[in-house]
């Protein structure tokens, strides 16, 4: 189904899409980004599918624009440019917008719009040797179509401190800026991204979904309307089916119907 990525899933409704192009260290290219967007959107609309986790193959995570996709933008006219780049940013918000957790699994290397796909995750959970940084200055380009995804992350004091340098950071540097969550040695980056898995399935799918819808309601809302919204949530989702599954499991000291059984 997919060229440059491997996707699967399992029963419980965990889907892994790995970006597979480990040759260039999972580097974007037109294809790439076609593949990304086509497949959070299919995902995005399952109803079997409860949380995606995002990965790489090989060593990298993602190291940006490959080479051959770089060098096809030289010639490329401003309009050219313009198209490409929307393109490349409707991949990154559409990964922002999915209504499923996404965690992101970095296992190595996120460089230029890789750090773009980095910050578009719900939960980022990355290995010791693992390297970032905004290194497009160094092309003489700017993190343009990443910014708005990255500032959001990491603020405007962080941006103006790394996006200005192209300096590469290391994996505690990240967590620091709010880049990542986590950072875990490598023998035990499996287990614990397992772990991280886990307790994202014990939430109610639906209230998971909401709890992402609400989060990103609020920074749209003006002052005045932020009680009666965030008042109007609660009481829906108390009287939801899960809701009153989730609060009946608690009162009953059992596990609610949506955890898997150990």
């Amino acid at each position: 189904m997919y060229d440059l990525l491997k996707v699967k899933t399992d029963e419980w409704g965990v889907a892994e899409v790995t970006l597979s192009r480990p040759e260039i260290h999972n580097a974007f290219n037109s294809k790439l980004v076609s593949e990304l967007t086509k497949v959070f959107k299919e995902l995005d609309e399952d109803d079997k599918i409860r949380l995606i986790v995002l990965t790489g193959d090989g060593k990298s995570f993602c190291a940006g624009a490959d080479l051959t996709w770089m060098s096809s933008m030289v010639e490329y006219s401003e309009l050219e440019n313009l198209e490409d780049s929307k393109d490349l940013f409707d991949m990154f918000d559409t990964i922002n917008n999915c209504s499923k957790p996404v965690i992101g699994k970095i296992n190595g290397h996120a460089l230029g719009g890789g750090v773009g796909l980095v910050a578009v995750c719900d939960y980022a959970i990355t290995t010791e040797r693992a390297k970032f940084g905004f290194t497009e200055v160094r092309l003489g380009l700017v993190p343009a179509v990443i910014s708005s995804f990255c500032i959001s992350k990491i603020g405007e004091a962080n941006a103006r401190a790394w996006f200005l340098s192209g300096e590469r950071f290391d994996a505690k540097q990240a967590m620091l800026m709010g880049l990542v969550h986590e950072v875990v040695d490598e023998h035990h980056f499996e287990k614990r991204t397992e772990e991280v898995v886990e307790s994202y399935l014990m939430a109610g799918p639906e209230a998971s979904k909401a709890a992402k819808k609400l989060i990103k309601d609020l920074r749209k809302l003006k002052k005045d309307s932020l009680k009666i919204h965030v008042c109007s949530e609660i009481a829906l989702r108390r009287v939801s089916e899960e809701g009153q599954e989730g609060m009946k499991a608690l009162l009953e000291k059992r596990k609610a119907k949506w955890i898997k059984d150990d």
